[in-house]
């Protein structure tokens, strides 16, 4: 603790980041630590009707390609904002994973480990949290909107816990005084008296932890005004489309102008078993306004240059389409496109056979992919830390950053 602040209401809460001093503060972070802002497929998009297209094979589908502003980067026709922004972009065509099912591919596709470890491995907005993180700042410093990841914070505990908003990027109601302010302060106060009394007799983490939960809701409070885009919305939506997915991502770009270190983007709909052609069209054109708005946003602002944009989700779909239309689960060769950052945009690393249904050159792991994600967020991607007295490393062993891909 540093002191103490009281806030408009007149609660008084710990200085772990003043109002004289917030300002300051986040600019400091944002002039020396990277951003990301993840979107996530939640379910797992098709590489074949997105990035690494098979026309007039078997595989292909009914799908057209386009050109985009790169040679020899083609994407889906229904990606066509997409397409002039491709010198941005980095196209990972080699994807080649572990884990095929949902709940497992979420949580390896988000820590880079195999979810049955028995180690509870911290999810990527943990680690950029911890490394990457103001931690004097009011706001949180891993948001999540939508379905993303499952693992959490892990072995680098609660300061590091994802909050989450509303997929449109709002703040939920719980977020609203219900009481009036002379009653809020008097309810802190007791709550602070009541944990001080226990605490004095009973020492454990549990404990630290739910006083700390409560000392960053308050302290949330005081920045609650980052999370109103009521005034900015009308004019954004033209850019990134009149949608949650839309508005999602406007506001993952407010958060990081605000110093929030890591936002996650979810988008639901892509587990396509049956009817893949209908869903994927029907999400790509919620996708391709707000994915290409935010990252022409970030580059207006200044702000991309220092913003990874990751575009991801737990597995591929298979070359093969199935009797209904669909795509199942695939892991020997997808897709996943990273933008800004550090990274060399305008290529395509890695490619499929003719049919996509393996890895022809430069296979990407799980691990090789989040150390290079590490790597040029400035943090080190075989960084130790311990599980008890186990030492563990942010990357498995025998995987590294992908050069070709850091600019």
């Amino acid at each position: 603790m540093k002191g103490v602040a009281v806030t408009g209401t007149g609660l008084v809460l710990p200085n772990w980041g003043a109002l004289a001093q917030a300002k300051s503060a986040t600019e400091a972070a944002i002039k020396n630590k990277k951003r990301c802002i993840m979107l996530w497929m939640n379910g797992g998009a098709s590489q074949l009707d997105t990035f690494d297209m098979k026309p007039g094979r078997p595989t292909g589908g009914p799908f057209r390609p386009i050109a985009s502003k790169v040679s020899g980067m083609p994407m889906c026709e229904y990606l066509p904002k997409m397409a002039t922004v491709a010198d941005k972009l980095a196209v990972i065509r080699s994807m080649k994973t572990q884990s095929p099912d949902h709940p497992d591919g979420i949580y390896h596709m988000h820590t880079c480990y195999k979810m049955s470890e028995r180690t509870p491995h911290p999810e990527i907005g943990a680690v950029i949290a911890k490394y990457n993180g103001n931690p004097d700042s009011d706001l949180p410093s891993f948001v999540r909107m939508g379905s993303t990841g499952n693992g959490g914070a892990g072995y680098l505990g609660p300061l590091y816990e994802p909050f989450g908003i509303g997929r449109d990027g709002k703040l939920g109601s719980f977020t609203s005084p219900y009481l009036p302010e002379e009653g809020e302060k008097k309810r802190a106060d007791l709550f602070r008296f009541v944990e001080d009394e226990f605490t004095s007799e009973h020492k454990a983490d549990p404990f630290a932890s739910h006083r700390m939960a409560k000392e960053r809701a308050w302290r949330l409070l005081r920045a609650k005004s980052v999370f109103d885009s009521s005034k900015d919305w009308p004019k954004a939506k033209e850019r990134y489309g009149d949608t949650e997915f839309g508005r999602g991502c406007f506001m993952a770009r407010k958060l990081i102008e605000a110093g929030v270190p890591f936002v996650e983007v979810g988008q639901e709909n892509y587990d396509s078993h049956a009817d893949n052609f209908v869903c994927h069209k029907a999400n790509m054109q919620l996708l391709d306004p707000a994915w290409s708005g935010l990252l022409l946003d970030l580059e207006e602002r200044g702000l991309l240059q220092d913003t990874l944009v990751i575009w991801m989700g737990e597995v591929g779909r298979t070359p093969q389409i199935n009797n209904r239309a669909g795509r199942d689960h695939y892991i020997r060769a997808w897709t996943v496109v990273l933008a800004g950052g550090g990274i060399k945009g305008g290529q395509v690393y890695g490619s499929t056979d003719v049919d996509g249904k393996e890895v022809k050159d430069n296979p990407v792991s799980e691990g090789d992919l989040f150390a290079t994600i590490y790597t040029t967020l400035g943090i080190d991607s075989r960084a130790k830390h311990y599980h008890g007295v186990r030492p563990i490393w942010l990357t498995p062993e025998g995987t590294g950053p992908v050069k070709e891909l850091i600019g």
